[in-house]
């Protein structure tokens, strides 16, 4: 419910301030809905549960990227990939995609202790990230594509009665909204990594397979609710964005995890289970910026043929977890 809100707000925000969907959905709406992973990451980086940690940060990579596919199937029509009228979210997802990409390097070659067990990687990839927003902030507001053609984005009657609601509001009073609908996210964060600790100790399934599980996919509500809300009011390029923003924070996040991770460099910690989630991600992010890139508005059981292949792919994500999980177990 939270999330749902936190969308409209930031909606009518970026229309009233006339900041770019893409980059509102990036940065704003992407680093508000992350609050449940930055808990869990500050959490349990200071319990010493580094795969908790990581599994969950890069297990929730594949499945808020499967968040995307979910959105689709709501679209009207077409397909959510063709909608975007920039060529913006399809060079976050690249981003994205180079990231992940060192960072399956690093998970096999190891990372360097600079000093008080901080890692040299964690602090390259805070300081890529820094650089992705710059870059895509330049990149957005100069525009060196134009769209030769633009689709008619419709929106929902109960859509349009919300927006003329929030066109009443004065701008701070959407700020301290936000904040709320903020606070209310990063509570039931907190809450939700304590819960995932528990389960973790009471079954036999381990940190490993419930943070790449169940934790990443509670943590990854925000996105959900947030993306659907986004695709019902017509912001279809601010939807794209918010998941491959949040997905580029979890890069981000390493940084702080490793500061107050303090038995060792935290990348050094990550295990097989951790490693596949990284692969799986970048998979299903090639697939959606490939889908960005073809436009193709063919739908296959009511979503784009990309939503398609990255729901077979997080599902067989899945099982294969649960037997690496068991293979450890052994």
């Amino acid at each position: 419910m939270a999330g749902t809100r936190l969308c409209h707000y930031a909606d009518a925000i970026a229309d009233r301030k006339r900041i770019g969907k893409a980059m509102m959905g990036f940065v704003f709406l992407a680093a508000a809905t992350e609050l449940p992973e930055m808990a869990t990451t500050i959490v349990g980086s200071i319990a010493g549960e580094a795969r908790l940690v990581l599994n969950n940060m890069f297990g929730g990579i594949t499945m808020q990227t499967a968040v995307l596919a979910v959105a689709d199937a709501a679209v009207p029509m077409v397909t959510l990939t063709s909608y975007p009228r920039k060529p913006t979210p399809a060079l976050e997802g690249t981003l994205l995609i180079l990231l992940l990409a060192l960072l399956l390097a690093v998970s096999s070659l190891g990372d360097a202790e600079l000093a008080w067990n901080v890692g040299f990687a964690s602090i390259v990839f805070a300081l890529a990230y820094a650089g992705t927003i710059f870059m895509l902030r330049n990149f957005d507001q100069n525009e060196p594509w134009r769209p030769v053609e633009v689709l008619e984005e419709t929106v929902a009657p109960l859509t349009e009665t919300t927006a003329r609601r929030l066109d009443a509001f004065p701008v701070s009073r959407l700020v301290w909204m936000s904040l709320s609908a903020t606070l209310v996210v990063f509570i039931c964060g907190v809450l939700l990594v304590t819960l995932a600790e528990t389960l973790a100790a009471q079954t036999a399934l381990g940190t490993s397979f419930i943070g790449v599980t169940l934790l990443a996919a509670s943590t990854s509500l925000p996105e959900l609710s947030t993306t659907i809300a986004a695709v019902r009011l017509g912001a279809f390029t601010m939807a794209i964005s918010n998941i491959f923003g949040s997905n580029l924070i979890m890069i981000a996040l390493l940084l702080p995890a490793d500061i107050l991770y303090r038995e060792g460099v935290l990348l050094d910690q990550i295990d097989t289970t951790a490693t596949f989630a990284l692969m799986s991600g970048l998979v299903v992010s090639s697939v959606y910026v490939a889908g960005l890139l073809l436009r193709n508005r063919k739908r296959v059981f009511g979503m784009g043929i990309d939503s398609v292949i990255v729901l077979l792919i997080y599902s067989a994500s899945l099982a294969i977890f649960y037997s690496l999980t068991f293979a450890d177990s052994q």
